[in-house]
């Protein structure tokens, strides 16, 4: 009777596993969304959000918020440039969306949309990956950047399907209010399902062991 109790109550059981990861997907994803709001904040929400992802829900870390508030911490200052380089390039690429959509009524201007959105790959794809870079490695934002465009054009198909995750989770965020509980976490998560067996691609075999064990959260130099 005593043995059948603590496996009821011990923390490595099954369904405290499973209530712990549901703790986990909600906390971080309102974390997330709460970190964003002063938008300035975005690119080290993000950059941790991922980070934290990979450590606690792909390599089974524990102290989950802990990992979080760290990854976010040593990510501000590099985090908050990329933010106030995307924000920008965003608004600018939103204008020239409504202006296509404007223009969609004539057989040239229904063209010039597919065109648009198709070229919008491009950018938003660059985007996709600048922020998970900022999270896993320690380099400078120019050398991010330039990493995430290779990355962009070298694996396009990748690239394309991470967009379309981006912009219906974005979407459903805009649309609605209550995807926030949930959509962030998930949304990184299956970003990381793509990217994370790319990275190692790049990377020399101590790199990768680096990694994949470490939990030191990456501190901008």
């Amino acid at each position: 009777m005593e043995s059948r109790f603590r496996r009821v109550f011990d923390p490595d059981n099954l369904w405290w596993s499973f209530l712990a990861r549901g703790v986990d997907l909600v906390g971080l994803s309102l974390a997330w969304g709460f970190l964003c709001i002063p938008i300035l904040t975005f690119g080290p929400a993000t950059s941790a959000l991922y980070y934290t992802v990979v450590k606690c829900f792909r390599q089974k870390e524990k102290n989950t918020f802990a990992i979080f508030w760290r990854a976010f911490r040593g990510n501000l200052k590099q985090g908050i440039k990329a933010t106030l380089i995307t924000v920008p390039v965003m608004l600018l690429l939103i204008f020239g969306y409504g202006v296509m959509k404007e223009n969609w009524g004539s057989e040239f201007g229904a063209v010039m949309f597919v065109a648009y959105d198709i070229a919008l790959v491009v950018p938003l794809g660059i985007l996709c990956w600048l922020f998970p870079l900022l999270g896993r490695f320690d380099a400078p934002l120019g050398h991010s950047l330039k990493t995430a465009a290779m990355l962009t054009f070298r694996h396009l198909p990748s690239t394309v399907i991470v967009v379309l995750l981006t912009v219906e989770t974005f979407v459903s965020l805009i649309e609605k209010w209550w995807p926030v509980f949930f959509a962030p976490t998930l949304w990184v998560l299956l970003e990381s399902l793509f990217m994370e067996r790319i990275f190692p691609k790049y990377l020399t075999e101590p790199e990768i062991e680096k990694m994949n064990l470490t939990s030191e959260t990456p501190v901008e130099e």
